[in-house]
């Protein structure tokens, strides 16, 4: 891909993405399934000019002031939203847009210095039904797979919460040299097709938030110790015991379905 692209903003995480292969994975991803595609941080429209072809109730949300005059010529400028993600309802934005009742397709190439929130604030937003997302692939890693601890790999917090809401798999790879400039870490784009019926229900999406940050703040701890501060000892002896855990067992080693069970049993 070797059309002319503005600087990259380091500041705000900018790496443009000139593989045409992952463009097309990407843009392709939910094409047939999604009533409506929101694309955050677009850039100057490398993924938009191919997802603006798809025949959908189509809007961004972008930050950098300078990119509107790049964008206006996949999407016309009321279809652009220019402001922080992070600071967007989305609830009300997809209301005020009238598809809140679409099947709502979500993608980005997330700024690496605010993927995690970026991820939550998307979660937790009941209308996306589909994202499809880049991350740096250290990230990506703590959102897609679950290895047993034979093999050393940790069970979290982003990936229990990530799991519990969406059914979760890699798209496809990107390394370094798909971008412009070039990151200096690989790149992983996965894709989310969300739950209908989850075993936390989403109205307890900041509860069950909170007891995986007290489960997993100290993962490598005993859960004992960890849990002692929050719970009455007698609640937590009948949760563990109900949940067929030790004291001394240690969160990363749970699989989700014992992670969602915990919850479940000291709610």
């Amino acid at each position: 891909m070797t059309k002319s692209l503005p600087w990259a903003d380091k500041n705000l995480g900018q790496h443009f993405l000139r593989d045409q292969k992952v463009i097309d994975d990407i843009t392709d991803d939910f094409k047939d399934e999604a009533g409506a595609i929101i694309e955050v941080g677009p850039g100057p429209g490398i993924l938009t000019e191919f997802l603006a072809k798809h025949d959908l109730p189509f809007y961004v949300i972008e930050k950098d002031k300078r990119f509107p005059e790049y964008l206006e010529k996949f999407i016309p400028s009321e279809a652009i939203t220019l402001c922080d993600a992070l600071e967007v309802n989305l609830s009300e934005f997809f209301e005020e847009k009238k598809i809140s009742d679409l099947d709502i397709w979500l993608v980005s190439n997330l700024p690496y210095n605010v993927s995690v929130p970026l991820l939550v604030n998307f979660i937790k937003a009941s209308q996306i039904k589909y994202m499809t997302l880049m991350f740096q692939k250290e990230v990506a890693d703590k959102v897609i797979t679950f290895i047993s601890k034979k093999k050393n790999k940790a069970m979290g917090s982003l990936l229990a919460l990530s799991q519990t809401y969406f059914e979760v798999e890699v798209l496809c790879q990107a390394p370094p040299v798909a971008f412009q400039p070039p990151p200096k870490v690989d790149s992983t784009v996965v894709s989310f097709k969300r739950i209908a019926t989850p075993v936390i229900p989403l109205s307890e999406f900041h509860e069950f938030e909170k007891f995986l940050r007290k489960v997993f703040q100290f993962k490598r701890k005993q859960l004992g110790g960890v849990l002692k501060n929050f719970y009455e000892p007698e609640i937590l002896e009948k949760a563990f015991l109900d949940c067929e855990i030790q004291r001394t067992d240690r969160a990363e080693s749970f699989s989700l379905e014992t992670i969602q069970k915990l919850y479940k049993e000291l709610k």
